[in-house]
């Protein structure tokens, strides 16, 4: 079952979606069990930003037919307290089983300068194996994800991809007309790996109930969506994706069961990462891993 990606080698092809598993959390609800039983071959972290952010106001959900729809907005203790604070506790957790865990830190800038300085600052730990670059942010000058347009996603990962040794993974947006030549896009510029997909933006309207304010219900207006809903949007682009780049691919996107994931791998991705599903089932991530040895797929 142990893959080997981007000079890590890894017990199984299992990790989890960057935000999708609040590890420190998870040591508070499971104890020394989750030591024991980690159920991700590497855990990437959810998403740094360079200062502290409190997220969108709720309603921050909404339980979509088939999936979820989040409006959470990134919250974060930012660049320093990440490293201060969360760091220290995630590196206790992810080393202390059986085996060691790599950590991927997930990080996002809206220009090429904020980002730099986060792949400087992660780059100066030796405790994070890899960086994961969420590219599915808006830049400040033109408002649009900077992950949609490929030449600027390919100048941004160009320009900031020097300040950093460590292996660089970057976070496609699915929201954009042709992610495979965006996937391209980053290779080219020097990604180490792409991972994908993404959530779909999506939106909800407020239930009709006269006691409630008609309109939009999620606080931030619009939101991203998860789960089995997207699952055959993530195996088609994933697909296309593989076969335009020759870097390893991360697939994910409504990965339910060991079959949800070793379609994404039949298809070309070379790890598989599980999100919404461990928000019903947290050990889910183990339970596919060990359906993929059963299945010999891995």
């Amino acid at each position: 079952m142990s893959v080997e990606f981007c000079g890590l080698q890894l017990a199984h092809p299992v990790l989890n979606g960057s935000g999708t598993f609040d590890v420190i959390a998870a040591r508070r609800a499971f104890g020394d069990q989750l030591l024991r039983d980690f159920p991700f071959s590497a855990y990437v972290s959810k998403t740094i930003t360079l200062e502290p952010r409190q997220g969108n106001p709720p309603p921050r959900l909404w339980e979509a037919s088939a999936g979820l729809i989040n409006s959470i907005g990134l919250p974060n203790k930012g660049l320093e307290g990440y490293l201060a604070e969360d760091l220290p506790q995630i590196v206790e957790i992810t080393g202390a089983g059986a085996a060691e865990v790599p950590l991927i830190t997930n990080v996002m800038g809206s220009t090429a300068e904020e980002i730099s300085r986060l792949l400087e600052a992660c780059d100066a730990h030796e405790q994070i194996a890899a960086i994961e670059l969420n590219v599915s942010c808006p830049n400040v000058k033109t408002g649009l994800d900077i992950g949609s347009d490929p030449r600027q996603l390919e100048e941004v990962v160009r320009a900031v991809r020097p300040r950093t040794r460590k292996p660089l993974i970057v976070k496609l947006t699915p929201n954009t007309a042709d992610v495979a030549l965006c996937a391209l896009a980053a290779q080219e510029a020097g990604a180490d790996a792409v991972s994908l997909i993404n959530t779909l933006r999506a939106t909800a309207l407020a239930p009709r109930d006269p006691t409630l304010p008609a309109g939009r219900w999620l606080g931030g207006g619009t939101g991203g969506l998860s789960g089995p809903a997207i699952r055959v949007v993530a195996l088609a682009q994933v697909a296309a994706v593989a076969a335009r780049v020759e870097v390893p691919v991360v697939g994910m996107g409504g990965v339910q069961s060991a079959a949800d994931a070793c379609d994404l791998m039949d298809v070309g991705a070379t790890l598989v990462a599980v999100g919404t599903e461990s928000f019903r089932d947290p050990v889910a991530a183990a339970r596919i891993a060990e359906g993929l040895r059963a299945m010999g797929a891995a």
